[in-house]
């Protein structure tokens, strides 16, 4: 399998790409610009890879800004937990918090709930609820490459914020403790925000939330 990021948007958010037996999915598709989903599009080009699902960890607005360019592109299914589904929603008045106009989306995301060894194509991995930056946000484990892609959930020695709706410290420590602290600490942690960084590390060195 293979794994590409783009760092893309005003945020700087990462939006991960990945290809495995000539088919992709992208998760959070974040894309600001023309140029930023471009250099996507070219990339999906040159692979030769099907794009066949949207992936969204949470729905907050740096993690979706190019879900529309990309939805109208390939026309692929979306998928996001509707533990609560409040930031879709209400995506419109989310975006003019940060200085954006936006319409919102005119469809509902596939659900994606909590479970193991969920199957899209040639993808198996499981989908790990975890609340506590957002309360839609999951993380998604992919065992056999023994990789984690966690949206804002965990960083590199820090943690998502807490102060937007539905946050709360108690809920994403316990996310963190009882979800990805208990994954090998090989696990390679594939952040929203950052550089990579490893659970074993994050369990030593993270001070916000202490293993």
């Amino acid at each position: 399998m293979q794994l590409s990021t783009f760092t893309v948007g005003p945020f700087s958010e990462n939006t991960y790409l990945l290809e495995n037996s000539g088919e992709a999915i992208i998760i959070d598709p974040g894309f600001f610009n023309p140029n930023e989903f471009n250099q996507f599009h070219s990339h999906l080009a040159k692979s030769g890879s099907s794009l066949i699902a949207v992936i969204l960890t949470h729905a907050h607005v740096d993690h979706v800004l190019g879900l529309d360019k990309v939805v109208s592109k390939y026309n692929v299914p979306v998928y996001l937990n509707h533990s609560d589904l409040s930031l879709w929603e209400n995506f419109p008045n989310q975006a003019r918090m940060f200085g954006f106009t936006s319409d919102g989306f005119d469809f509902v995301p596939e659900p994606l709930d909590e479970k193991r060894d969920v199957q899209f194509g040639s993808f198996t991995f499981d989908v790990l609820y975890t609340p506590g930056h957002s309360p839609d946000h999951v993380s998604l484990y992919f065992k056999d490459q023994e990789f984690l892609i966690v949206g804002d959930a965990l960083f590199r020695e820090s943690i998502g914020r807490t102060d937007l709706y539905g946050g709360d410290f108690d809920i994403i420590a316990t996310s963190i403790r009882e979800k990805l602290y208990v994954l090998p600490d090989n696990t390679k942690v594939y952040p929203g925000h950052g550089p990579e960084t490893t659970i074993g590390h994050e369990k030593l060195h993270n001070s916000f939330v202490k293993a």
